[in-house]
């Protein structure tokens, strides 16, 4: 970015900042920061992401939120209240707090939890398999193609994303399109996406809440429907209008300076 504005000082510059990028780079690394006093506008994928930009640049940003287009027929969910966890095995993601809750849910308990995604690390797939094998309602799946995901994330009751940090994860737009309700870190990057008011969210890394949030979605009715209003109440955001709508609106901004 800085050789392009070096050698094309009058062109127009859209910086799009990740959950990396303002949640981690931006405090360590100075060329984050650089790149943003450069940058003509910033782009953030969620609403609470404005909060985390330094204040005298936050005239120059906007949110555009990611669309989602789902073509899959509306599948039957399992007989079971199946779980599913969506996303490569890494840190930032604690991708085993779904697995570390498990031993703590009542036994009168059905749920059974799909964890999709690659490890990232040797150690990350020795933890992998060793909850596949000890857990019984747990099954690590790897890796599969978008469209099994899709596929897999429509068959489910709840999507579970239990990120440590995320800028706004596609995952979590792809379960509101499908009508999915989510379980979710309360984090920044889930609260833009789903709600301040949403009723899913568990402190973050802590397992003993996540159990009792997924078993009172799963025994209180009332509950699961209250969560999936509020998702199916966000399709709006999502929709490729939207974000066409939000494309056009910064062209505009840049043709106009």
């Amino acid at each position: 970015m800085m050789e392009f504005h070096r050698h094309h000082p009058d062109k127009p510059i859209v910086l799009i900042l990740t959950g990396t990028d303002l949640y981690r780079d931006m405090a360590v690394h100075g060329e984050a920061l650089d790149s943003m006093e450069i940058a003509d506008q910033l782009i953030v994928l969620q609403s609470a992401a404005l909060d985390s930009i330094p204040p005298h640049l936050r005239h120059k940003a906007q949110v555009i939120y990611q669309s989602v287009t789902v073509d899959i027929p509306q599948s039957i969910p399992e007989p079971d209240f199946q779980v599913v966890v969506i996303g490569h095995l890494r840190d930032e993601k604690d991708p085993f707090c779904i697995a570390r809750c498990l031993p703590l849910m009542p036994l009168d308990s059905k749920i059974g939890v799909l964890h999709l995604g690659m490890a990232m690390n040797e150690q990350m797939e020795r933890e992998a398999k060793g909850y596949n094998e000890t857990l019984e309602r747990y099954q690590w799946i790897g890796e599969v193609s978008h469209a099994d995901t899709l596929k897999m994330l429509s068959r489910s009751r709840l999507m579970v994303i239990s990120s440590r940090m995320e800028g706004g994860a596609h995952v979590v737009s792809e379960a509101i399109a499908l009508g999915i309700p989510v379980i979710a870190s309360d984090i920044p990057g889930n609260r833009g996406l789903l709600g301040d008011d949403y009723l899913g969210y568990y402190p973050v890394s802590n397992e003993a809440a996540l159990a009792s949030l997924l078993y009172r979605a799963e025994t209180m009715p009332d509950f699961y429907a209250a969560l999936k209003k509020q998702i199916d109440i966000r399709k709006n955001l999502i929709s490729p209008e939207r974000e066409l709508q939000s494309i056009r609106h910064l062209m505009c901004q840049l043709i106009k300076a």
